[in-house]
């Protein structure tokens, strides 16, 4: 069985940005291609089942990279031809002519479901991270019934179910990156950078809509 992508839109294309740069010891690869008529770009993430997990932002302007970086202590994602700031974080964009039909969307997937499992807290949400030597997974946010969603998907067996481990929120996520640290007993928090030292960060991806691969009906109200 063809085994069809699913495609996914971040909130902007700060998010995307974010999701490509931030905390990575070195920037993914950002795809510019067509998608349903409009440029966009895009990075995959996970495997699910065997079929791309691809996010993306719609773009009306590009250029050579994808620059990412604080300004007065806010994000800042830019189009750049060159990479000469070295205290910036690049994403090459890569130019795809026309899409193989497996990279294609279908409208008749079926595909499968991240299976839920609610956490207590953000403290646990960010134990999650613990022992990766890479950077640390991205969090993704979205709204479900007048609530946040905030969790990671993970594979614990290559060959089993993949999960999407959350927490739910009251309100929408505003700040971009968990702060968290394993020196003392503090609870998590939400801020806007990554300049305190001392302290481990997560980065956090807002999606445009809630996210279509999770089994909502296993989550209960």
């Amino acid at each position: 069985m063809d085994k069809f992508p699913s495609y996914i839109q971040v909130n902007s294309p700060l998010e995307f940005t974010r999701l490509v740069c931030a905390l990575e010891r070195a920037p993914r690869v950002s795809f510019l291609h067509e998608h349903k008529g409009t440029k966009v770009l895009s990075v995959q993430m996970d495997l699910l089942k065997q079929s791309p997990v691809i996010y993306y932002t719609p773009i009306e302007n590009f250029s050579h990279y994808l620059c990412y970086g604080f300004k007065s202590g806010k994000e800042e994602s830019l189009m750049v031809d060159s990479t000469i700031d070295n205290s910036k974080m690049y994403s090459p964009i890569v130019k795809i002519k026309s899409l193989p039909q497996s990279l294609k969307p279908s409208p008749d997937n079926n595909p499968e479901k991240y299976q839920p499992i609610e956490l207590d807290d953000l403290g646990s949400l960010a134990k999650l991270s613990y022992g990766f030597e890479e950077a640390p997974f991205p969090l993704f946010a979205f709204p479900f019934k007048g609530e946040w969603l905030l969790g990671v998907f993970l594979n614990f067996n290559e060959d089993g179910d993949s999960y999407f481990c959350y927490v739910v929120l009251k309100e929408e996520p505003v700040k971009p990156f968990l702060k968290h640290t394993t020196t003392n007993s503090s609870e998590p928090i939400l801020v806007d950078n990554t300049s305190e030292h001392g302290y481990s960060y997560i980065k956090i991806v807002k999606l445009h809509e809630t996210h279509p691969l999770v089994n909502y009906d296993q989550i209960q109200n």
